[in-house]
């Protein structure tokens, strides 16, 4: 959860709503009666989450103005909107229209709170996986052309931002949409190459069967471009990935991992798997826990699942609640111990690590770093871990 200054604007869920977030931000300026959830409705767990954060919210500033936005302020329409500690709702898709605030349309792009500048290329979906609720709250996938990224990115640079992600709800379908339909590695290297003074660039989740050979390239070799590589996976057995209506099978992501790690060892490889979906068994679920060690997955997202409103998953023979709650509790331990090990490895390895602002930083790899007392947020600096404690590097 991600809160701004002044207007303030509570962000959750994805990276996309981050962005998202800066720019409502900048929109609303310095209007401090008004505090905007920028929701998310990925899970139910999610919903809850937004709930929360709406009643803490209006616990703390019940004078206020609040608005709600994101995806649930649509697929959860009524459930929100019926909260008393709501004053209104704005669109998904028109959270970033000023005129949906009520603020002048010429209004002045956000500056940066963070660290790391997201930049957001693509928003929408087209594909209809099964247990998604996602394309309900954000549309038709459209794509920013390249010049629409190339002028964020140089607004970011300008403010001073030391790495850029790039981020949307389905990244890799970039440019479908556009003329001559151009693959995601076209834009990926217009940027580097527009840009040389970029010293880190890093991709959101990406769909791995979507990767075009320039940009697997270019995560091959590129230097710049960060040795971390998120796959929306969701499942490691393929009658799983089936039912989901996913557009790869296991193999994919293997072939996919392999030839990377070939080329470039340092690669460290995240992944989102869903536990507990619709009809899946224990042998299922053991093919869920061994695609981790298979392609060593160190920064894992694991997700309980949960029927979401009007998708085909929810007319599925459902499993019970503690079984899935169980499952994914194993695929949680089991990406720790994964990520404990490798993160043993860095351990006396020199990592350019980007200071954020609670005493940490991250390495190319995503590796969570101890930074010394009063790094300035933003600094890129030369660390070699002598332990880890919890998880952090120290």
């Amino acid at each position: 959860m991600t809160r701004s200054a002044n207007a303030e604007v509570i962000s959750l869920g994805c990276r996309l709503n981050i962005s998202e977030s800066e720019q409502i931000k900048a929109m609303l300026g310095g209007d401090d009666d008004i505090v905007v959830i920028n929701s998310c409705a990925v899970t139910m767990e999610a919903v809850r989450q937004t709930r929360q954060a709406i009643r803490k919210a209006r616990k703390a500033r019940p004078d206020a103005r609040l608005l709600v936005t994101g995806c649930a302020a649509d697929i959860e329409r009524e459930q929100i909107g019926n909260m008393p500690e709501v004053d209104g709702l704005i669109a998904n898709t028109a959270k970033l229209d000023p005129r949906a605030w009520n603020v002048p349309v010429d209004t002045a792009p956000a500056v940066p709170s963070r660290t790391r500048a997201f930049v957001t290329v693509q928003n929408g979906c087209d594909h209809a996986c099964t247990f998604c609720v996602i394309p309900q709250g954000r549309g038709k996938s459209r794509s920013m052309t390249v010049a629409q990224v190339l002028a964020q990115v140089e607004t970011h640079l300008q403010q001073g931002a030391p790495e850029v992600v790039l981020t949307g709800v389905d990244v890799t379908s970039w440019g479908h949409d556009l003329p001559d339909t151009p693959a995601m590695g076209t834009m990926v290297q217009a940027v580097l190459d527009n840009f040389p003074q970029l010293r880190r660039l890093r991709m959101s989740s990406l769909d791995g069967i979507e990767i075009d050979p320039l940009l697997e390239d270019l995560f091959a070799q590129e230097q710049r471009l960060m040795p971390h590589l998120h796959l929306s996976l969701q499942h490691g057995h393929d009658m799983m990935l089936k039912r989901m209506k996913r557009r790869h099978l296991r193999h994919d992501a293997v072939a996919l991992v392999e030839r990377l790690k070939a080329r470039r060892p340092n690669i460290a490889i995240g992944a989102d798997l869903i536990a507990g979906f619709p009809t899946e068994d224990e042998a299922m679920h053991a093919q869920n826990r061994s695609i981790i060690k298979e392609l060593d997955i160190v920064h894992g997202h694991i997700f309980p699942y949960s029927p979401r409103p009007n998708t085909p998953a929810a007319r599925m023979p459902q499993l019970d609640r503690s079984v899935i709650k169980h499952r994914a509790a194993e695929l949680r331990s089991d990406v720790a111990a994964r990520r404990d090990a490798w993160l043993e490895t860095q351990v006396g390895k020199p990592l350019t690590v980007l200071a954020e602002r609670d005493g940490t930083g991250y390495a190319p790899n995503f590796a969570r770093v101890a930074v010394p007392q009063g790094t300035a947020p933003g600094t890129i600096l030369t660390i070699t871990p002598t332990a880890l404690d919890k998880g952090l590097l120290q």
